[in-house]
């Protein structure tokens, strides 16, 4: 799995002293003093006085100090230390500036094609929408940033073709949306109890209603007695069922519906946050190709006028080829300058990713956990609602158990006879 941590073009490489190849060692021996032989990033030799920081030539330079060819870039460079300017900027070999990203354009052989350092820009890396991610071919495979869990700051970089329509999806967004959903669904839940609340309000509405029916309120003995009670536990019930709906409302619904009452704001600020940034960085990636476009025609501009001094010599083509070098030097500083401004970009992007995806990550979990443990409280409810049930049944249970309809006609019996005596035949 890529390394997310690494979202960015490689650094230039820095110029400096590398041995010479075989064959130019004697070369090398024989520089005039103060003068140190560099390799450029496409591996050409250059020369730079480091006396004067003011001269870089592509000629080895003679005993004099001075160049065998006209070929002596002179521009006011600030000093440079071990190949870098004072500034940290590297010190340009001639002709050309940052060779690791464009063409060179003192080299004809090499125009018209990648210089060896963009070739390996170009093949360590791949930019898609506009973010670079190491290139999977080239590159070492990359170490998660949570590797002991699935987590989002890992598994979202990239876009998704958007299977709605032909556009792409954000990472980020699929987890926003995840989010929103979430949201949703909580609040279905709440709904849900909600209608729970009603029915058992309902419920006990009726069970009261029917406890003061008098359908058989003239049943006597035990068994009126136990009739009654069956009436009675109508009403306990209901009373029951209220208090269950109660709680229900005030321990399991409204904890739900009032959770994260702004998460739906908070979520829409993060979304413009990260989209902001992703914008910032679609801006310097555009920028970036706009340098490059821009020091691709300068190093052409630089190739047609060296051309035209090798065809016909003149004072006036060699300030014109000086001119298009301090122009093409430019253009290479511009993008360096534009590929910087990106690589922060993409770096503050990157970041703010990590950081907001972990936060939605402990979100998610926070109202998965808090989902569960009211849905906990619920089954609770549920389970005392059952047991108060069972405690208004017990006594018409117990009733019912006492029912005698030996004794019930007895005490009927003493208290509505009429007279023992029985009747007897008649005498003549």
């Amino acid at each position: 799995m890529p390394d997310v941590c690494d979202l960015s073009f490689p650094p230039p490489q820095k110029p400096g002293m590398v041995p010479p190849p075989p064959g130019e060692e004697s070369q090398s021996i024989v520089l005039p003093p103060g003068w140190q032989s560099y390799l450029s990033p496409q591996g050409r030799r250059y020369y730079v006085n480091t006396t004067t920081n003011a001269e870089t030539t592509w000629e080895r330079p003679s005993g004099s100090g001075i160049p065998a060819s006209p070929g002596t870039h002179r521009s006011p460079l600030p000093p440079t230390v071990n190949g870098y300017h004072a500034s940290g900027t590297p010190a340009h070999p001639p002709e050309t500036a940052h060779m690791s990203v464009r063409k060179s354009a003192a080299d004809p052989q090499n125009l018209g094609s990648s210089s060896p350092g963009r070739k390996q820009s170009k093949e360590n890396t791949i930019t898609i929408n506009c973010v670079t991610f190491p290139h999977p071919d080239t590159m070492p495979e990359q170490q998660l940033l949570k590797p002991t869990e699935w987590s989002y700051c890992d598994y979202f970089w990239a876009d998704k073709k958007d299977p709605q329509g032909n556009g792409n999806v954000a990472g980020f967004e699929l987890l926003l949306q995840k989010q929103l959903k979430g949201k949703q669904m909580q609040k279905e839940m709440s709904e849900f109890i909600r209608e729970r609340i009603k029915i058992e309000e309902e419920y006990a509405k009726n069970l009261a209603k029917l406890s003061q029916n008098s359908l058989a309120a003239q049943e006597e003995g035990s068994l009126g007695e136990a009739w009654a009670q069956v009436k009675k536990s109508l009403a306990d019930e209901a009373e029951v069922h209220l208090k269950f709906s109660a709680k229900l409302h005030s321990e399991v619904e409204k904890p739900l519906m009032n959770f994260r009452e702004n998460f739906k704001k908070d979520m829409k600020k993060c979304d413009h946050h990260i989209a902001d940034l992703r914008k910032q960085l679609a801006s310097r990636y555009a920028a970036v190709e706009k340098a490059r476009k821009a020091l691709t025609e300068r190093q052409r501009d630089l190739e047609m006028k060296t051309q035209q001094l090798e065809i016909k010599l003149s004072n006036k083509t060699e300030e014109d080829i000086k001119k298009a070098r301090r122009k093409s030097t430019q253009a290479g500083d511009d993008l360096m300058r534009c590929v910087d401004l990106y690589n922060q970009a993409q770096s503050k992007w990157f970041e703010e990713m990590v950081t907001t995806t972990l936060e939605l990550e402990r979100l998610e979990v926070e109202r998965v956990e808090m989902i569960r443990q009211h849905l906990c409280q619920y089954t609770q409810l549920r389970h005392e609602t059952d047991m108060f049930n069972q405690s208004t049944v017990e006594p018409v249970d117990q009733l019912l158990r006492k029912v005698d309809p030996a004794k019930d006609r007895e005490l009927w019996v003493r208290e509505h006879k009429t007279g023992n005596i029985r009747p007897v035949d008649m005498e003549i």
